[in-house]
Formats: C-alpha cells, sequence, structure tokens
C-alpha cells in the first residue's frame, strides 16, 4: 500500500475552531479530508489534551495541528507503533531547534529537559473490523513564553532559544518530518522505530516516582514494549499500561 499524497497535503490554514482534531473528524466523516490532509490552526477554543484534558494555547503562538493518516495496513493490535511514529516524528522536529536534551516522555510527551514542550493524542475511526484512519493532533509550544498556573511546567522554543519563530512555517516542517517517520511505518520498520523511541525515552535508566491510584512509589524506568506498556524495575508492579500511572515531579 503506498500512500498517494505526502503528509502536509493538503496544508489547511484555520483562523480559529473548536478542535483542529474534531474539526479533522468531521471533514474525514463528510469525506472532504484524505491521508496527508493537514489542519493548522491560529487558536482553538475546545483543544484536547490526553485523558479528557484541555489543551491550553496562546493565539498564533504555537503549532496547533492535526493530520490525517491511513493506518489500513496496521492491525488494532499495532496502535503503538504509529503513536512511536508520531512522538519521534516530533521528536525530530523539536530537538533541531532545541537539541538533545529533548525527549519522549511516555506515551507521547515531547519534553526538554523536565519540561514539557508538546503533546500528542491520537484517534482512531474504526470501520467494520478495519483500523482505516488516524488522526494525529499535535501541540507543540513555540513563541509562547507566560504559561497558566496548570501548565507551570510549559516550556517552549522561544524560552529554550530566546528567537521568535514563525510557526505555520513549522508547522509544514514537522509535517515533513511525519512524513519520513511515517514511510519506516509503511515499510513496517517497526523494530527500528520502538528501539529509537526506547533509546530517547525521558528518565530511562533513572529513578522516577509514580503514583498509580493512591500510592505512590519511587521506580527505575527502562523502556517501553511493543504493546506501549511502561516498564520499570522496583516499582509495585514491573509494567503499567497507559492511564495506570502519573509521573510525581
Amino acid at each position: 500500500m503506498a500512500a498517494k499524497r505526502h503528509v502536509g497535503s493538503p496544508f489547511v490554514e484555520l483562523s480559529n475552531t473548536d478542535s483542529t482534531n474534531i474539526h479533522a473528524i468531521r471533514q474525514l466523516q463528510a469525506n472532504m479530508a484524505a491521508h496527508g490532509t493537514a489542519f493548522f490552526a491560529y487558536t482553538q477554543y475546545a483543544g484536547k489534551g490526553q485523558r479528557g484534558k484541555e489543551w491550553d494555547s496562546e493565539p498564533g503562538s504555537n503549532i496547533i495541528l492535526s493530520v490525517v493518516l491511513d493506518s489500513s495496513f496496521l492491525l488494532i493490535t499495532q496502535q503503538f507503533y504509529l503513536s512511536a511514529m508520531v512522538a519521534l516524528a516530533c521528536h525530530d522536529f523539536y530537538s533541531s531547534y532545541a537539541g538533545e536534551e529533548t525527549k519522549i516522555k511516555w506515551p507521547n510527551d515531547l519534553y526538554w529537559r523536565d519540561r514539557k514542550a508538546g503533546g500528542i493524542l491520537i484517534e482512531t475511526l474504526v470501520r467494520g473490523h478495519k483500523w482505516q484512519w488516524a488522526v494525529v493532533g499535535m501541540g507543540i509550544n513555540i513563541n509562547q513564553t507566560v504559561f497558566p498556573p496548570q501548565a507551570r511546567r510549559a516550556v517552549s522554543l522561544k524560552q529554550i532559544t530566546g528567537k521568535q519563530y514563525d510557526v505555520p512555517a513549522l508547522a509544514r516542517e514537522l509535517c515533513a518530518c511525519l512524513e519520513r517517520r511515517y514511510q519506516e511505518l509503511l515499510g513496517k520498520q517497526f523494530e527500528s522505530l520502538l528501539d529509537e523511541y526506547n533509546r530517547l525515552l525521558f528518565m530511562r535508566n533513572e529513578t522516577m516516582k509514580l503514583k498509580k491510584e493512591s500510592v505512590s512509589f519511587q521506580c527505575t524506568i527502562k523502556s517501553v514494549n511493543p504493546d506501549g506498556a511502561l516498564l520499570v524495575e522496583g516499582g509495585i508492579q514491573d509494567q503499567f499500561r497507559f492511564g495506570e500511572v502519573e509521573w510525581i515531579f
């Protein structure tokens, strides 16, 4: 299966929308979008983050981007490889400006040192028993320098480098990074994608405090397996699924 269009073609700019992911799903369902379509918003009023959280962004300052990807060549059980691919593409993009201190925090946040630079939200569209589409939402901090109290761990490229950036141009660069990594996924280079994801894993081989329900504990972060579970040593259990634990800084 060969994708007909590159990621970022077409590149649709929206002055304002509820959520780029919601907009992308609406367009897909109306047959107004296909593989490669990218929706970039200058601002959104109902941004979606992981686990039902809102994603707040200063208007015009950050990358707010959703892309449509054909995932029909993957099994539902291979979802984490797509997640890893997207995280690596975001890392490729951000580290080219912010340097090697850029890491991937499990499951799919972008970190610089111990601060959050961006987040990823992937929503799937299944038809019958087939995983037909993935809508990949990415929020990456670029020019914003003041963040709300609930985002006190946030950091932006401008804070890191001291430079002001052309946000839509950077969003197009991110699409190019996604295209390169998507071709690896299309070639089913699953093992190398997972190996690289683990090499760039935030706090790998370091001690971290996690919390499951009301229990906090120390453990050593080891790796992530093909199912997307976080593997640790010295914790209350050896592995955790997404949503089971939170990180305590």
